[in-house]
């Protein structure tokens, strides 16, 4: 399918120079400063070659950069595209501030999940859903109980391989990454974004767009923590181990072990907590009884 991104540079669209006034031992210094560059990407989906029935459905602060994957993320995340082959045509204005997707014609949308047509933060994934029934999607495809199986050494050292990874990150320090490892701990893939779900959108849709998914050998690993939206998408997508440098919501533990995933926090160096789907892990034990503290591992 055609994509077109008229910014493929997205380590320059990342950033952006500002002048700072800084304040040290020394006294006060002026100089050159770069920030995380944040800014509104509009959505629209239509189907068919023409114009006609084009709609907005999103519009999300992001940091501007790889909005074609993005898009489709968000559209594959939401349950509005199953398949890659449904999607004809994704176009990213030269604006910079939209992104149109292009739908097969004869494939079915459901527009009732489009009917929350809202303008989401970088920090959330689920603004304007009124209901918890409102936010769940269908996950396609289940993992494999105990696959892959996963050393802990290797969940150990993911965060030291996606923060040498991080090409914005070191410019600014302000923003949040998602990044895909196989079993070994090999990065496969990275993308970087104000937003903690557009990251994992960005990185999502890059391999929905290839054909990839489901990705049920896979590890993904987030920058902080790991919320209901998150585990979510990890669970469309079909992945079954999802390690976060933070910690989980109530509410993602619960959605984690439903979709039976592997769901992982506080990953440091010296350990992590395995709070479902132990089995993934090479340690011999089960899930921490419900209730219970979850298994941590130092």
């Amino acid at each position: 399918m055609p994509v077109s991104d008229p910014d493929p540079d997205s380590a320059v669209l990342g950033t952006v120079s500002v002048q700072v006034c800084r304040v040290g031992d020394t006294g006060l210094t002026v100089r050159a400063d770069l920030l995380a560059a944040e800014g509104p990407l509009e959505i629209r989906l239509g189907c068919g070659e023409g114009p006609a029935g084009e709609r907005a459905v999103s519009v999300t602060m992001r940091t501007p950069g790889h909005d074609p994957d993005l898009a489709v993320g968000f559209l594959f995340a939401e349950g509005i595209v199953t398949a890659p082959d449904q999607v004809l045509a994704v176009h990213a204005c030269k604006s910079g501030n939209v992104v149109r997707v292009r739908l097969r014609a004869g494939v079915d949308v459901n527009l009732a999940r489009l009917e929350r047509h809202f303008c989401a933060t970088s920090s959330c994934g689920v603004c304007g859903k009124s209901s918890l029934e409102g936010v769940r999607v269908a996950a396609h495809a289940r993992p494999v109980d105990g696959r892959p199986l996963v050393e802990p050494t290797v969940i150990q050292r993911l965060p030291e391989t996606l923060r040498a990874a991080q090409v914005v990150f070191d410019r600014t320090g302000g923003l949040h990454a998602a990044a895909l490892f196989d079993a070994a701990g090999n990065l496969l893939s990275l993308s970087e974004d104000v937003g903690r779900h557009n990251a994992v959108d960005k990185l999502i849709g890059a391999q929905f767009l290839a054909g990839r998914t489901p990705l049920s050998e896979d590890v993904m690993l987030v920058s902080g923590r790991a919320s209901f939206e998150l585990v979510q998408k990890a669970a469309v997508a079909g992945l079954p181990v999802l390690a976060a440098v933070g910690a989980p919501s109530s509410l993602a533990v619960d959605l984690a072990r439903e979709h039976g995933l592997t769901l992982i926090g506080f990953v440091r160096a010296d350990g992590f907590n395995v709070y479902t789907g132990a089995g993934r892990v090479r340690l011999g034990e089960a899930d921490p009884p419900a209730g219970r503290r979850p298994l941590a591992v130092v």
